[in-house]
């Protein structure tokens, strides 16, 4: 058995405006959406640059429930863009809350951290370098010395 793709499936309160969110803060263009005759949008796929995600309202009724109904959220999803500074600060203007300013880390990234006002949690990063798994594990040890 192949997996052909991984796709990220988020569960929102608002469909129309995490839409318009995520078109607003990271140029995301929707594809197609299926709407109930109730009006709740039961999938919707966003293309992010090539790149699809897949969105959906909430359906408690089948257990599939927003970060706004959980309180939180296990899940980061991490864009890797050309400029992640950038990416921030237009995020952050569209609505999203600033979690972590982007800065430089061990591991050969900057990054920042915003959290979507539908509580999804995003990472946003470029390359700075390019760091072989040995010397980040040692970059890393050495934070806890």
């Amino acid at each position: 058995m192949a997996i052909h793709e991984l796709y990220a499936y988020l569960c929102v309160r608002d469909a129309q405006a995490a839409i318009d969110f995520y078109h607003r803060a990271f140029g995301a263009t929707e594809l197609f959406r299926l709407t109930e005759p109730s009006g709740r949008v039961g999938h919707a796929e966003l293309d992010f640059g090539g790149h699809t995600v897949m969105l959906s309202e909430e359906y408690p009724e089948m257990g599939v429930r927003s970060p706004q109904a959980l309180g939180a959220t296990p899940v980061t999803l991490h864009l890797h863009v050309d400029d992640a500074d950038g990416l921030v600060a237009r995020a952050v203007s569209a609505g999203a809350t600033l979690e972590r300013s982007p800065e430089d880390h061990f591991y050969g990234e900057r990054s920042g951290t915003v959290r979507d006002p539908f509580g999804h949690r995003w990472l946003i990063g470029h390359a700075i370098e390019t760091v072989a798994p040995e010397e980040m594990q040692r970059r890393y040890t050495a934070l806890f010395d």
